[in-house]
């Protein structure tokens, strides 16, 4: 996973945690709720079936198969309670005077239907009622009272089942953060018509406080813990993803990098489990610190080096500034020009070095250019028009070639040191030939002169290394060529040196010649 995906699982995390915490409560609240509605529509179905069937001259329905069969014959009535939006009415007040008494058939049923409502309420403790048509009690504490206009109840005598929410007039908090449940002080009340031959003859009236959310806590206590449990697991599968995907690497590239700024030290791989960041910045610094490496290397050798070319120019002027200053009255004009003249050349020949080194430099600090798109034949063309003079320069490139991506200037720089190197060791004819590669263009560049000896072509392109050094030759035209190349991604090197010397320049193509 990406550093940013993980920090942000965590930290989204982290935030909903408090928020889906207190929906939950909610939600496993208003499910207790439900689930209390649901049974006391369960327990109001099944008495108000048995008093229909009980009813004075109600026959029996014969439910047949067809009759199964007929699209909504199976009708589930759902919980429909909602805490978050239904309305809280106040406590069931007391059934009021009745100046007509309950219906006989009424009474004749719930003789019979008692026993079976007396063994529901002591086996589910919900109260359970039951009126007459007119809504008169018949049975229940309050009985010969009329519940007429309670709203479930005139709702029920319209024939429709009605549930609703009432306060709990005998409620008593009795835990300290009972309050906060929402359902405590409230009791779940429903009522269900008893339908005869189509008709409403009474009502089971049912109510029941709901399941308090702390007691649902503690009969859930299982799943809830599980739940605690799978949530700590998560968090600590978090919290070690983090310390192996970012922590310890850090680490330990931490140590590396304190390892390689003493001088020592290896940067360690980049751990299979580290972030793609992370593993980039293994890699990234890896390479770092073999450029530092390479670099502190290189600056140490060319330190070495260039004191040792310094030192013996330096040598010769110090030698003839002191022959001079002891014993120049008794030189004639001749001998005395000559230690001039010598003293001229080495002062040359360290303008010359000074020169080199500025322009080696800059080569080692140049920067690819980006968009460049060079034509070769364009860049040959000027260097023979330039060189042929001296040298019979001959192109045999194909057509069409595609544009590199090296500037003009560095590709003429680098073709005229080549040409003027085969100039200076006796060639007479020099080819320049291309070929393209997958991805690159290779120039060759192919001269008629005595080439390399096997032993100084494993030293060419070091700095200082020539072997004209008698004819004031400094060393470094190849070194600044390879430089200038490398850092536009392109490379030379030496590929023959028994048959003349064939130089092959890597050249990578254009973003417009890839495409």
């Amino acid at each position: 996973m990406r550093l940013r995906t993980i920090l942000l699982s965590v930290l989204l995390f982290a935030a909903l945690l408090p928020g889906l915490s207190a929906i939950f409560l909610r939600v496993y609240e208003n499910t207790l709720v439900r689930q209390t509605e649901a049974e006391l529509i369960t327990q109001t179905a099944a008495i108000s079936a048995t008093a229909e069937a009980m009813w004075p001259g109600a026959v029996p329905m014969v439910v047949t198969t067809e009759m199964r069969r007929q699209p909504g014959y199976y009708a589930p009535q759902p919980a429909t309670i909602d805490l978050r939006s239904d309305p809280v009415l106040p406590p069931r007040p007391k059934a009021g005077t009745s100046q007509t008494p309950p219906a006989a058939d009424a009474l004749e049923v719930i003789e019979r239907l008692d026993p079976i409502i007396e063994e529901t309420s002591r086996t589910t403790l919900a109260s359970i009622v039951m009126l007459d048509r007119n809504g008169i009690v018949v049975r229940g504490v309050e009985r010969g009272g009329s519940w007429h206009d309670l709203p479930e109840v005139q709702t029920a005598l319209k024939g429709r089942p009605a549930t609703v929410l009432r306060r709990n007039a005998g409620y008593h908090p009795r835990y300290s953060f009972e309050w906060l449940s929402r359902a405590s002080a409230l009791r779940i009340h429903h009522a269900r018509p008893i339908i005869v031959y189509g008709k409403v003859e009474g009502v089971i009236l049912t109510s029941r406080s709901p399941r308090a959310l702390f007691k649902g806590i503690y009969q859930d206590r299982g799943k809830i813990a599980f739940g605690i449990v799978a949530v700590l697991g998560l968090l600590t599968v978090l919290g070690v993803v983090i310390s192996r995907g970012i922590a310890r690497p850090i680490e330990r590239l931490r140590h590396a990098a304190r390892d390689v700024s003493y001088g020592g030290g290896t940067v360690p791989p980049p751990p299979p489990t580290a972030a793609v960041e992370i593993r980039d910045l293994y890699e990234d610094f890896g390479r770092m610190a073999e450029a530092v490496d390479r670099r502190s290397r290189y600056l140490r050798d060319f330190a070495a080096a260039v004191s040792h070319e310094f030192k013996t120019p330096l040598a010769g002027i110090r030698g003839a500034v002191e022959l001079l200053q002891d014993h120049a009255g008794d030189m004639d004009p001749q001998q005395r020009n000559r230690f001039l003249a010598n003293i001229g050349d080495d002062a040359r020949r360290l303008s010359d070095l000074v020169s080199r080194l500025m322009e080696l430099a800059r080569a080692d600090m140049a920067r690819p250019e980006a968009g460049v798109a060079t034509a070769i034949p364009d860049v040959t063309r000027r260097i023979a028009d330039g060189l042929g003079v001296s040298l019979d320069i001959r192109t045999d490139l194909p057509s069409p070639l595609p544009m590199v991506a090296v500037p003009e200037a560095t590709l003429e720089m680098v073709l005229t040191i080549l040409l003027e190197n085969s100039r200076q060791v006796g060639a007479k004819i020099v080819t320049l030939g291309a070929r393209t590669e997958h991805d690159h263009v290779v120039l060759t560049v192919q001269d008629d002169g005595p080439g390399v000896a096997e032993g100084d072509a494993l030293r060419l392109f070091e700095p200082f290394f020539t072997t004209r050094r008698s004819e004031g030759g400094a060393g470094l035209g190849l070194s600044i060529a390879r430089s200038l190349l490398r850092a536009n991604h392109a490379d030379l090197d030496l590929v023959d040196s028994t048959n003349g010397a064939r130089f092959a320049i890597t050249l990578p193509l254009s973003d417009p010649a890839r495409a």
